[in-house]
């Protein structure tokens, strides 16, 4: 038994000491360099800030087409890139838009078409998918549509 013992203690103490190659030996200063710089740029977000959150095209009459455009401003420290404009019907229609990167400090526009359906106060909303840390910014547009004067009023309640 005392063979066993001794042994088994002989066995351990070379397992402990013949690894002499510690892990922070094998660190390098540059490998933690780069991996820091990369988590600090990895908290850094694109900020979309609009030039207004919505607009207002006041009293329009049925049918009419109308348009407006969003303009916004990257006021991040990382390029914005725009993936998808979407809206929340298919009377409202988002167009020029760009998915390049857009640089911090620069700006860039979108345009938005209504075709002037519906009555009374409408408000449509648009989403823009962005990779901003909220991931998606909304904008939108109200209006006033009045009747068709030459439409009879039974034809307008259905609309």
């Amino acid at each position: 038994m005392k063979k066993l013992i001794f042994g088994f203690c002989l066995l351990n103490v070379m397992a402990f000491t013949s690894c002499k190659d510690n892990a922070s030996n094998k660190v390098h200063e540059a490998n933690v360099t780069a991996a820091a710089e990369r988590d600090a740029n990895a908290l850094k977000f694109p900020v979309i800030e609009f030039n207004e959150t919505e607009h207002d095209f006041g009293a329009i009459e049925r049918n009419q087409p109308v348009e407006t455009t969003f303009s916004y401003k990257n006021t991040g420290n990382a390029p914005l890139v725009i993936t998808d404009i979407k809206t929340s019907c298919g009377c409202t229609v988002p167009e020029g838009w760009s998915k390049d990167p857009l640089a911090p400090g620069e700006t860039g526009s979108f345009s938005i078409k209504f075709n002037g359906s519906g009555s009374n106060k409408i408000t449509k909303t648009i989403t823009v998918s962005a990779n901003t840390e909220k991931g998606s910014e909304v904008v939108k547009i109200t209006a006033f549509v009045k009747p068709d004067p030459n439409e009879n009023p039974a034809a307008a309640a259905v609309h």
